[in-house]
């Protein structure tokens, strides 16, 4: 259960990350996030936007991972290998 709560608060926080970089870098919040100067800002816009959707994959990774339990995972018997 705690697992879960710890996940979930990850992927929140890869969501606001992805926010923060992909939608309000060269906006003063943004801005004021990271420490950025307007003009270093408007420089690595597609940089920052590379970075968010990767974050944004990191969340959709652990949101999957929290809504698709697999049963007997975290047990050793996930496998279809194993018996």
């Amino acid at each position: 259960m705690i697992g879960a709560v710890l996940v979930g608060l990850i992927a929140a926080l890869h969501v606001y990350i992805l926010v923060l970089e992909m939608f309000l870098w060269t906006k003063p919040q943004g801005q004021k996030a990271f420490n950025l100067t307007p003009e270093f800002a408007q420089a690595t816009k597609s940089l920052a936007a590379n970075q968010g959707l990767y974050n944004g994959f990191l969340a959709a990774g652990l949101i999957w991972a929290l809504l698709a339990r697999i049963p007997g995972a975290g047990q050793g018997r996930a496998s279809p290998c194993s018996s």
